[in-house]
């Protein structure tokens, strides 16, 4: 591997959470002027308008066989449409973002535990020091922003998920590790776009505010988050461990809280900064060498 090579492959884990933390940004954003499934629906639309021409175009390998368009097309559920779906709809039911952080940041514990079964990865005691180090600091993050709304009703899209995105990833890791990031991610996003457009037009109104502020949010998170960010999600299960992609996770609620604080001038307090430590701690000790 070439010195450029290698620095890109290092940077890609930091690139990726940062991205990927920017799309709790952009959905603050949007979904003031969209209801949450409307919000995922034109994402969605966005995306493959861009993706679908880019692997014609290319003339990218498909999925072989439905075997296997079945397998990368559940992963895709699971990742984009149960993930996402969950985590708006939980907070559009009244549950406090930091409560629904709190429960998502739950994966990499998750995925550690089911790892084994599924993918034959061993975990050693020093990574499951540092998943359980990650959660700890995710907490310290999170704690000032839990609030009230915790109700039954409201849990449930959020641990919904929680399960979406563990299953996805592992999902993918086991079934369909290797596939063609243009046409596969087309394929993902096809059967996300048949849900939540199903879950809109039979819960929601449909009715958007075209704003300034929604256009920038819905491209953001469409075109930064949806292609560029997953592409990078989508590298990251494939050359790596389960444990270590799930572990990068844990840095996302810090991140997103410094952006939060620099965007919209949030709360950002003493055990935030100090949990944000602790997390990053966390987070290099679970990530095995």
């Amino acid at each position: 591997m070439s010195t450029a090579s290698a620095r890109w492959a290092a940077a890609i884990p930091f690139l990726f959470v940062l991205l990927w933390s920017s799309g709790f940004i952009g959905s603050k954003l949007g979904v003031p002027y969209a209801e949450p499934f409307t919000f995922l629906t034109l994402r969605y639309i966005i995306v493959l308008i861009v993706l679908v021409p880019i692997a014609l175009i290319t003339r990218a390998p498909w999925p072989k066989g439905r075997r296997q368009i079945a397998h990368v097309a559940f992963a895709g559920l699971l990742i984009h449409a149960l993930y996402l779906s969950g985590c708006v709809y939980a907070l559009r039911l009244g549950l406090p973002a930091g409560i629904v952080s709190l429960i998502v940041s739950m994966q990499p514990l998750f995925t550690a535990a089911f790892a084994g079964l599924m993918l034959g990865e061993r975990v050693l005691p020093r990574q499951w020091a540092g998943l359980a180090l990650g959660f700890i600091g995710t907490i310290m993050v999170v704690a000032h922003k839990t609030g009230s709304g915790l109700t039954l009703s409201a849990t449930l899209p959020a641990l919904a998920a929680l399960i979406g995105i563990t299953g996805g990833t592992l999902w993918q890791k086991r079934f369909c590790p290797a596939f063609d990031l243009r046409t596969s991610t087309v394929v993902q996003y096809s059967v996300s776009l048949a849900l939540t457009a199903l879950l809109a037009v039979t819960t929601e109104t449909m009715q958007v505010q075209w704003t300034g502020e929604f256009v920038f949010a819905v491209l953001w998170v469409a075109l930064v988050l949806s292609i560029g960010a997953i592409s990078l999600l989508n590298h990251l299960i494939r050359s790596g461990t389960a444990v270590n992609v799930a572990s990068l996770f844990y840095t996302v609620p810090p991140v997103t809280a410094l952006m939060a604080w620099g965007i919209f001038g949030e709360v950002l307090t003493g055990l935030s900064l100090l949990g944000m430590i602790v997390a990053v701690i966390g987070v290099w000790l679970a990530r095995a060498r």
